[in-house]
């Protein structure tokens, strides 16, 4: 499962594009307990959502001329340039070339052949998210994809992934595709694979998990600070319980309780 023992192409980031920061820290502090902290004037208003004084996202204004608000995950990269080709080589698109943070890292953003978009940290100073899997911090991805077969020859090419499967627990007969690590055993997972016709907005797009105590809890204050109820809480048998959201400026994330 999603840890802070970050390797190569494991998730070691994750940060909201938003239009309005002030109303982000509102919805984000009363749905997770999140505060927020500045990174300084240098970082351009970039901060960090910090979950008991442990980093849990990092948030940036984004005008909406600029693109919806959204979520946007970064997995680790051992050389940003050398990942920057092999997106290029595999049908992907480099959004934002290779550039340098400070001495904290160095990271690029990239779109796959789908056009979801996605980044890449190679890490500096800054190892990646202080905290993983617990209440209130990221838990999982799922990659919504129009191509499944496409989506995963990429991803495994770019990074090296390993991909297991299992069949959905809701007894449906379909089967759940997973993602982890290049070198790790399949209990390393990560994300899942799955059709973007799946969820109640059928775009191609990354979705974070969180993972909360209560989801019903969890859904019902989304609702009331604002936020959307997309999808409202179900069981998954052996897995737990969980809700699709969106934040008041439309960014789409889930929540999970875990069995």
């Amino acid at each position: 499962m999603l840890t802070t023992r970050y390797v190569a192409g494991s998730p070691n980031w994750l940060d909201l594009g938003t239009p309005d920061i002030e109303a982000a820290q509102q919805f984000y502090g009363g749905l997770f307990g999140w505060t927020f902290r500045s990174a300084g004037p240098e970082a351009g208003g970039y901060g960090m959502f910090q979950l008991d004084g442990r980093t849990a996202a990092g948030a940036m204004t984004v005008p909406p001329e600029q693109g919806p608000s959204a979520w946007n995950v970064y997995f680790q990269s051992p050389d940003a340039d050398a990942t920057a080709e092999a997106v290029r080589r595999h049908g992907g698109t480099v959004l934002f070339e290779p550039m340098d943070v400070f001495d904290l890292g160095r990271m690029a953003v990239f779109a796959d052949p789908a056009g979801v978009a996605f980044g890449i940290w190679q890490p500096g100073r800054n190892k990646g998210l202080d905290v993983a899997a617990a209440t209130g911090s990221l838990c999982w991805l799922e990659l919504h994809t129009s191509d499944q077969e496409a989506a995963l020859a990429f991803y495994t090419e770019v990074f090296g992934w390993g991909v297991s499967s299992m069949p959905y627990p809701d007894g449906s007969g379909g089967v759940y595709t997973m993602v982890h690590p290049a070198g790790e055993s399949p209990e390393a997972m990560f994300a899942g694979v799955v059709p973007a016709g799946d969820d109640p907005v059928s775009s191609a797009h990354w979705l974070p998990y969180f993972a909360v105590d209560d989801c019903d809890a969890t859904a019902a204050r989304t609702a009331t600070l604002g936020g959307t109820v997309r999808m409202p809480p179900v069981d998954l048998k052996d897995v737990g319980r969980f809700a699709a959201l969106a934040d008041p400026a439309g960014a789409r994330f889930a929540v999970l309780q875990g069995a």
